[in-house]
């Protein structure tokens, strides 16, 4: 089964699986990863744009609280409509996106290299989610002061800044979620917990990864006793066999269509290599 790569440095010529490493190795991985190396790029960039124009204090405090808000609803609607959708992989120019960013992650949830979001999809994305609302708030509250002229961009260049790091934070939640380690922090141990029944037991549910407030309310959240049948696409997404025949182009992009838990297929392959 094909999983997507790019080039990366030497560090990132051999593949990490969080299931087989420690939680100093998942450290010295995260911040060598060219994504969040990237992430925080960016928001220096946006922190130095606000510095060379900042907007007034209350307008900044604002977007950064709204883009922290914010971020929990823009994820879950992603996860649930757009990472789980059953249309992308229809389009042979959609197919190859959703496969990368996130049929790849449920065929193997614990492959790092597939964890982390595409910058191609997700800097847009925090962009779009971020600079409108900070533009927008520092517009209304721009008042008449010193700095009023630059409030929208600067607040926008704060909620931007704030996606970004934001992002940072959940991308390393999601790795501890996936790693072999037992938090002992209890919202962490929580956290993970509902996580994992979203990858290894039932993937229509627990969208949420640092929050599950609006897993809640709209009805998604779940407990494994409430679901007592393990879900037969909780590792492909819905794209079984059968889909793959009418729609073949993710197939094409995988070598085949995978079942199973993804430990028991790779087994299965060194039995086979034996």
């Amino acid at each position: 089964m094909k999983i997507a790569q790019s080039l990366r440095p030497s560090f990132w010529r051999r593949e990490h699986h969080l299931d087989k490493m420690t939680l100093k190795e998942l450290v010295s991985a995260y911040v060598t990863y060219p994504a969040i190396i990237a992430y925080a790029v960016l928001a220096a960039g946006a922190i130095a744009l606000f510095v060379r124009r900042p907007a007034p204090l209350a307008p900044t405090l604002v977007a950064i609280a709204a883009a922290t808000l914010v971020y929990p609803l823009v994820w879950y609607v992603l996860h649930r409509w757009v990472l789980h959708s059953r249309w992308m992989w229809r389009h042979k120019m959609l197919a190859s996106t959703w496969k990368r960013i996130h049929y790849d992650h449920h065929q193997d949830p614990n492959h790092l290299e597939v964890l982390f979001g595409a910058l191609h999809t997700t800097v847009p994305t925090i962009a779009v989610a971020t600079l409108p609302i900070g533009w927008g708030i520092g517009t209304a509250l721009a008042g008449h002061g010193a700095h009023a002229a630059d409030a929208p961009f600067g607040a926008a260049m704060a909620a931007f800044a704030t996606g970004l790091l934001t992002t940072c934070f959940y991308e390393f939640c999601h790795c501890i979620q996936h790693l072999a380690y037992k938090p002992k922090n209890k919202w962490l141990a929580e956290m993970k917990r509902q996580h994992m029944a979203h990858h290894f037991h039932d993937e229509n549910g627990n969208y949420g990864i640092t929050s599950f407030f609006w897993d809640r309310l709209f009805g998604t959240y779940y407990d494994r006793p409430q679901r007592p049948q393990k879900s037969p696409t909780v590792f492909n997404l819905g794209y079984t066999p059968e889909v793959a025949e009418k729609y073949p182009h993710v197939a094409k992009l995988s070598g085949g269509v995978a079942t199973g838990h993804p430990r028991q297929r790779e087994a299965a392959r060194q039995d086979r290599a034996v």
